[in-house]
């Protein structure tokens, strides 16, 4: 039997800070160490990892063809083949009855990144093909720091140029001279601060500007007019635009209103009554965002002022308005109403209606707009139990297509899966929404039960279809995604109930939500397993403190749980720009809060459920030390021989080791632990 690794301790206050000397030998030879006694302590489920891996991958179509997008003369796709961890990406001419039908024969190969990838890690980030369809920019993350080398390719002969600029970002938008490219570049604490402009055929690039304040990040894409460039300067709070004419690339970006501390706008650009026109979508008007627009001035060379925005929408208590998306015949707004996203359509002359869908919990989202002068745009939809679709949804009438469903191989049915929405009373009395799918037969007496949570930043987890989640519910598992404060589900008000000195209620959320579900008789604590990645790891450590005795088994990837300690070093990457989310904790009062329920500071004597953390050694966002600190306290603390196992990725970065392949291997090792764990195998 493999003991666990005995992680030393020092005097002062965090006595596992010796952990974060990254790159010394004693601490690679301690995740080394944390790794092999992984592999130890699941020997025994070699077999069942291969098993779920193998049936995992044979629910997945591994040779398939993307839905193909029109653009200019062009089909535009990707295309998997087994075998292969990543997609390629290919062109064809666009035939002329219109169709999406891919020629083969004339089909150009745009990028392969299996080659680029060679046997280590990779991650895509710009994928962007010139106005004049001649050229492609393309950005490579090759450790998983989510810090890019920026590359040109001529498609034309197939040259590829590396462009000599470092720490960038990985964003590369064009203007319309398809000669200029501009890009971000990243600071010290790895945020993008800087944009640049760059001329093709040059050395060099003009830094156009600057954003000093620790707290802002850069943003610069194309308007949906593909007239304007905007560059967006964004806080977790506050936002300001500037915008450039795409046909002058080599002007100056014009400010479209100068921030002010809490007001946060959005902008784009496009047709509104046949005018070209600036909407807004701002918060100024009520936290749920109101659209406004102005129509573009006669003079091009004049930006409309403030003053000039009129209300086209009203702020709605009940409706948050989550996005805007514009072309020639419509406008199209997401909106977010009792916990659901829906699509809301005005059709220039005719009357507004809403897409209608046939589940009660699901996930949508406009995929993709198209060209600006398409009459149809493409929906992204799916349910727990019910695989992604691409809907065209065309504009004018409301009819809707499914282009695609992703395949599930096999045998599934998907009426044999029922989902539900439930809702937990929170110990305020607040209703905490629960989307849940199970087997129909699996429903009606207590089943081991998968609950997921995150809870942070305002971002929703809407109900997902996952290929790899049919291996849990085929044996017998619930599987249930607890809506907490601190997401966006509820609006913006759902969001700012769970952030700051209100934070405690994403934890008293996600309590309730486990505790309705066994009272239920979905499930008991002895059967019941919570996960979380990221900031919803931060919602997993502070619940197994505050409760562990309510559950069986917990998995927390990347976890964001040394929250206290890293909030106090501004010289770490994105500190500053957390302020916002979870306070300062250099102001007295902050520190105490985020102490009261900082996982790493609350670990006690007490017995803990059986664990799995996994960190990313290249990991920019939350540092690999995190969970390797975590765990060798709780090591040191708990009073149970329940499992505690610590998985470090050593070539991965936030998002794990990179490949379709690779990502599966990592489900079925965390589905074996839980399997273990519960004594299902």
């Amino acid at each position: 039997m493999s003991h666990a690794p005995t992680a030393r301790t020092e005097s002062g206050n965090d006595p596992y800070h010796w952990l974060e000397n990254r790159d010394s030998q004693e601490v690679l030879e301690y995740l080394q160490a944390e790794n092999a006694y992984l592999e130890a302590q699941l020997a025994g489920q070699h077999e069942l990892r291969e098993t779920l891996f193998q049936e995992i991958k044979s629910r997945i179509r591994e040779t398939d063809l993307s839905l193909p997008s029109p653009w200019g003369p062009y089909l535009y796709y990707q295309r998997t083949t087994a075998g292969d961890e990543y997609p390629r990406h290919y062109r064809c001419p666009r035939p002329i009855d219109g169709s999406l039908s891919v020629d083969e024969d004339a089909e150009q190969l745009l990028l392969d990144p299996n080659i680029l990838a060679g046997d280590g890690f990779l991650s895509l980030g710009a994928f962007s093909i010139s106005p004049d369809h001649q050229r492609l920019a393309y950005s490579l993350d090759t450790s998983g720091d989510e810090t890019y080398q920026l590359f040109v390719k001529e498609l034309a002969s197939d040259t590829v140029s590396q462009l000599p600029f470092s720490d960038c970002d990985g964003s590369m938008t064009w203007a319309n001279d398809s000669q200029t490219l501009f890009f971000g570049e990243l600071d010290d604490t790895h945020r993008p601060h800087m944009l640049h402009r760059h001329r093709l055929g040059t050395d060099s690039a003009e830094q156009v500007f600057h954003e000093a304040d620790g707290r802002f990040f850069l943003n610069c894409y194309r308007a949906s007019s593909e007239r304007q460039l905007v560059l967006l300067l964004s806080s977790k709070t506050t936002s300001e635009v500037w915008v450039l004419d795409a046909d002058t690339p080599n002007g100056a970006f014009s400010c479209l209103a100068p921030r002010e501390e809490g007001h946060e706008y959005y902008v784009d650009h496009g047709k509104l009554d046949g005018d070209w026109a600036w909407l807004i979508r701002s918060n100024q008007r009520g936290i749920n965002f109101a659209l406004l627009f102005v129509k573009e001035s006669s003079d091009s060379q004049q930006l409309p002022t403030r003053e000039h925005w009129r209300e086209l929408l009203a702020h709605n208590d009940r409706v948050m308005l989550e996005g805007v998306s514009l072309n020639n015949s419509a406008l199209t707004l997401s909106l977010r109403e009792g916990g659901l996203p829906i699509i809301e359509v005005r059709a220039h002359g005719q009357a507004s209606y809403r897409v209608q869908l046939p589940d009660a919990a699901y996930s949508l989202y406009v995929q993709d707009s198209l060209e600006f002068d398409s009459k149809e745009i493409r929906l992204r939809y799916e349910a727990l139990n019910r695989p992604a679709q691409i809907r065209q949804l065309t504009l004018a009438n409301g009819a809707q297509r499914v282009l695609k469903e992703t395949p599930v191989e096999g045998e599934f049915d998907a009426d044999a899966y029922v989902s539900q929405r439930l809702w937990a009373t929170a110990a305020d009395g607040t209703q905490v929404p629960i989307s849940l799918v199970a087997k129909r037969d699996v429903l009606g007496h207590a089943a081991p039960l998968y609950l997921y949570g995150y809870g942070a930043y305002g971002e929703s987890l809407d109900p997902w279809f996952s290929h790899a989640r049919l291996s849990l519910l085929d044996r017998g598992f619930v599987f249930a995604i607890a809506h907490v404060r601190g997401g966006g589900e509820l609006g913006e008000a759902w969001y700012r109930a769970g952030k700051l000195q209100h934070k405690s209620n994403s934890f008293n959320d996600f309590i309730a939500c486990a505790e309705h579900l066994i009272a239920s008789g979905y499930t008991t604590p002895n059967q019941l397993a919570i996960s979380g990645g990221s900031a919803g790891g931060l919602l997993i450590g502070a619940v197994l403190n505050m409760r562990p005795e309510l559950f069986a088994a917990a998995v927390a990837e990347v976890p964001f749980v040394d929250v206290l300690n890293t909030m106090q070093n501004p010289e770490l990457p994105l500190t500053v720009t957390e302020y916002d989310e979870w306070g300062d904790p250099h102001e007295p009062e902050v520190y105490q809060r985020i102490k009261g329920y900082a996982p790493y500071e609350n670990i006690s004597a007490q017995a803990y459920p059986a664990l799995l953390a996994v960190a990313g050694y290249n990991d920019s966002r939350v540092q690999y030390w995190e969970a390797a600190k975590w765990v060798a306290k709780l090591r040191s603390n708990k009073t149970d021989d329940n499992l505690l196992l610590l998985k470090t990725d050593l070539g991965a970065g936030h998002g794990g080791m990179s490949g379709r392949y690779q990502a599966l291997k990592d489900v079925a090792l965390e589905y074996a632990f839980l399997l273990k764990v519960l004594k299902l195998h």
